[in-house]
């Protein structure tokens, strides 16, 4: 697997909070600069009104700060507490403003404050609710994002355990093979350790990926079949038909050796006269189909256990998705598995 780290794209690099205050509190100056446009623009009044957004800016940041060490806990009356503390500090801001710049002369009376609080009211209103409603659809989209992770983990997780199962029993069959050689003929049962070797190498290199190379597991299928050659000699026949460019098509590990090592032991194993194995793969409309063939019938209930390729189904489901299959048939005198797999767009 690749550990290079896809780029993260400007649009989620950027600091929306601050570029949307900013816009937000400069539309806001513009705005009160358009009502005094009826009145005279002078430098002063443009001064007030940019000394108002900057005051809004300010404050609504430290309402900011408050809001995120109060994440979770905090509740309308505490909003509207803020909102009004917020409005009066505004107020107060304002007018130190106009004081300072005084672009009306010395202010003077209170007529002014009543308009003053609506509008600022209506200013940290909107900002708290457009805050408040930005964190609750991030928060959403964090708890999706993370959903999907435990998903994905647990997925992985029951890939692992599918894995696990089966390479013991393959391993457990084949040293069964072994043992019942090593009193007949120890040079092919030393070939047969050998083959076995290799196979346990490729089994726990490929545990660690959810797909494979149809070529490395055809090459483990092919150490397993030299073993079984070498304890059922003529009874296992084995024909290999590979259209060419399948070579890199990814499936599951040890799928493709669980269907053989099925075909061995029902065909070839339960037969006096042994069995043709014949693996094929080939392109059909849409999908890529590998099949599995040997002579002789399904098993019934009482007679097979089935797990083989109940593991079989579910760790293809997990590591290529819904679009594959993996079908089970029996016609003319042959036990077909085929696994079909989506070709990728």
């Amino acid at each position: 697997m690749s550990n290079v780290t896809a780029p993260v794209p400007l649009i989620a690099r950027l600091n929306w909070y601050w570029i949307f205050q900013v816009l937000g509190w400069g539309a806001v100056a513009l705005f009160n600069l358009s009502l005094a446009a009826g009145i005279v623009v002078t430098p002063a009044m443009a001064g007030v009104c940019f000394w108002g957004a900057a005051g809004g800016l300010l404050l609504s940041e430290l309402w900011h700060r408050y809001l995120v060490k109060r994440a979770g806990t905090t509740s309308l009356p505490l909003l509207a507490g803020g909102v009004a503390v917020l409005t009066v500090l505004q107020c107060a801001v304002a007018y130190a403003g106009f004081a300072v710049l005084q672009p009306f002369g010395k202010p003077h009376g209170f007529a002014w404050l009543p308009s003053a609080l609506l509008f600022w009211l209506g200013c940290f209103v909107a900002w708290t609710i457009f805050y408040t409603a930005a964190q609750t659809l991030r928060r959403a989209h964090r708890a999706e994002a993370e959903t999907l992770r435990l998903e994905l983990h647990a997925k992985d997780i029951e890939l692992r355990a599918l894995q696990a199962q089966v390479n013991p029993h393959f391993f457990f069959n084949s040293l069964n093979s072994v043992r019942a050689l090593i009193y007949e003929d120890r040079d092919s049962a030393a070939q047969m350790i050998d083959q076995l070797a290799g196979l346990m190498r490729y089994a726990l290199q490929s545990g660690h990926a959810d797909t494979v190379p149809l070529a490395a597991e055809l090459e483990a299928v092919g150490a397993y079949l030299a073993i079984e050659k070498i304890r059922f000699e003529e009874r296992l026949r084995v024909q290999v038909d590979i259209e060419a460019g399948l070579e890199q098509v990814m499936i599951p590990p040890m799928s493709l050796q669980t269907l053989v090592e099925n075909a061995v032991k029902y065909g070839v194993e339960l037969s006096v006269t042994g069995s043709d194995i014949r693996i094929r793969a080939w392109r059909g409309e849409g999908a890529t189909l590998i099949e599995i063939a040997n002579a002789g019938a399904i098993r019934r209930a009482g007679q097979s256990t089935q797990v083989g390729l109940a593991n079989a189904r579910k760790r293809l489901e997990l590591a290529v998705g819904g679009g594959a299959s993996l079908d089970l048939a029996e016609c003319d005198g042959w036990v077909r598995a085929t696994l079909q797999l989506p070709v990728a767009a």
